[in-house]
């Protein structure tokens, strides 16, 4: 049930996903849950509720029905079309009705779980609802994030603006003593990409060369305000406002980095949990076609 960029509530207009058509499939959405639940309240089934009646397999069949409808986005997204049925239409029918599947699935199970592959079909689709409500709040809010991050630059952008800071750094630190431009060119090069997934989650960098380049050319600073030091105050200032600016920019990369990974690792959650679930309903069909 992959959204992918639709999520960001891309269309003709700046109405989002959610909110398309008045919240048009809400309503739908609600309208559906509403007769289900009148329906379980009113229809008579002996002796109890459950997936083998004759109203437990029409909700069966309306849930299957939709399951497979909804994993169709991923197709889908792939075609950028207006209209009714445009990529923002069946995304917001996405999301609604998927949170729909919540109602009509436990009504079509007569609230009977146990140790089986009914149970583990019914398990794996809460989790890819559940993964669904994570990747909605995600892609609702972290766009903005994304092009916030990127301070109105493309990717190719702040990679060359990395490149022109290092070109500059290695400028600065020509009229420096050995010591000192060894420090600053210890930075050109630093790789803006290095790191795990770990540390792109949780934007921590504890070995980035730039900023401990930063860290020994401010105490140079400091030692070179001595009247004894000799060093070139100018230069080593030079040095420090280009490492910050570099600092600066990494953090933008890194920030864009880790909002990316946030989304990639959703998507490499909720599409393998979406192939489960279809297997899993379909070893749940036959085998009540077959061994019930």
């Amino acid at each position: 049930m992959s959204a992918g960029r639709a999520l960001s509530g891309a269309g003709t207009s700046h109405e989002g996903f959610l909110r398309h058509r008045n919240f048009r499939w809400l309503k739908i959405a609600s309208l559906a849950m509403l007769a289900a639940l009148a329906g379980y309240a009113l229809v008579d089934v002996q002796p109890r509720h459950n997936g083998g009646s004759w109203y437990g397999y029409l909700l069966g069949t309306i849930g299957a029905l939709l399951i497979v409808w909804l994993a169709l986005l991923g197709i889908r997204k792939r075609a950028m079309t207006r209209g009714r049925w445009s990529l923002k239409a069946w995304t917001s029918a996405h999301v609604y009705l998927g949170l729909s599947l919540l109602v009509i699935a436990t009504l079509h199970a007569g609230f009977q779980l146990g140790w089986n592959v009914h149970s583990l079909a019914y398990v794996l689709m809460l989790l890819v609802i559940v993964s669904g409500i994570w990747g909605i709040s995600a892609y609702a809010a972290l766009p903005a994030e994304l092009s916030a991050s990127r301070a109105s630059m493309t990717r190719p952008q702040m990679i060359d603006a990395i490149v022109k800071l290092d070109r500059q750094l290695h400028t600065a630190a020509q009229p420096l003593g050995h010591e000192d431009a060894a420090i600053v060119a210890s930075s050109i090069g630093d790789d803006p990409f290095r790191g795990g997934v770990i540390a792109r989650i949780a934007n921590s960098w504890p070995g980035c060369v730039t900023h401990r380049a930063l860290a020994r050319i401010r105490e140079r600073q400091k030692a070179a305000a001595r009247p004894d030091a000799g060093a070139d105050l100018a230069a080593l200032a030079a040095s420090a406002e280009l490492l910050e600016r570099k600092c600066a920019a990494l953090g933008r990369i890194r920030r864009h980095l880790r909002i990316r990974t946030m989304l990639e690792i959703w998507l490499h959650v909720h599409v393998p949990l979406t192939f489960a679930l279809i297997a899993a309903l379909v070893a749940h069909i036959v085998s009540v076609f077959f061994y019930w």
